[in-house]
């Protein structure tokens, strides 16, 4: 792809095969979402780095993800709600203003790939350390997370992106690197780093009377 794309920036990073819901209320991003499902066309997810999602001067990074309408619920007064999935990764070459809403020249960026067997050890650990990083979020949220963690390696890496509740420029990063097994890298130790934040927030809940087993770190 090297054409002209939509643009919606926004407070969020979009990772491919994450789902993403949007409530579209602004006149200029109603005629750009009407315009994408009559042509069939995505629409480009970038995350704003600076200015406000409803503001005309917001500035976004250069990398970010195609989205792919899937459902839509057209409201009376014209404001919708979207469901949308992340599709291909892509950078934008050059930016253009001549229509109510963001345009963009983008390139698309796949991920470098990566054999399986070489990075079958970082992605056990990942499935282990991602599993005790839902388990621990649940017991925060006094939730249930149930996830389907896939085998593949590009796939695992982008749903354990799509998962992490971390700053958006974190995210960010993770989106900007060059390779499948980069990205596997920088999330295994995120997850580390996040899995002993959660365990102390967790230990913390008990009180100092109540018996609970020791928590690790690792």
């Amino acid at each position: 792809m090297n054409a002209r794309l939509p643009l919606f920036p926004l407070n969020t990073v979009l990772f491919p095969g994450q789902l993403l819901p949007l409530h579209i209320f602004e006149a200029r991003y109603r005629k750009m979402i009407q315009e994408c499902l009559q042509t069939g066309q995505p629409f480009g997810v970038v995350l704003i780095r600076q200015g406000e999602e409803v503001s005309k001067a917001a500035e976004a990074f250069e990398v970010g993800t195609t989205a792919r309408i899937v459902r839509v619920e057209h409201l009376p007064d014209g404001r919708m709600n979207i469901l949308c999935v992340g599709d291909a990764r892509f950078r934008v070459a050059q930016t253009y203003t001549d229509q109510p809403y963001l345009l963009g020249r983008v390139d698309l960026w796949p991920w470098l790939p990566v054999e399986p067997n070489r990075v079958q050890r970082i992605s056990d650990r990942i499935r282990a350390r991602l599993g005790r990083y839902l388990e621990l979020l649940a017991q925060i949220t006094d939730s249930a997370i149930h996830l389907e963690l896939p085998d593949e390696p590009a796939a695992l890496a982008n749903i354990a992106a799509s998962v992490l509740q971390i700053d958006p420029s974190e995210k960010q990063q993770l989106l900007s690197t060059e390779s499948i097994g980069d990205l596997l890298y920088q999330i295994d130790r995120l997850l580390q780093r996040e899995v002993r934040g959660l365990q102390i927030v967790v230990a913390a809940r008990f009180k100092p009377s109540e018996e609970a087993a020791p928590f690790s770190l690792n």
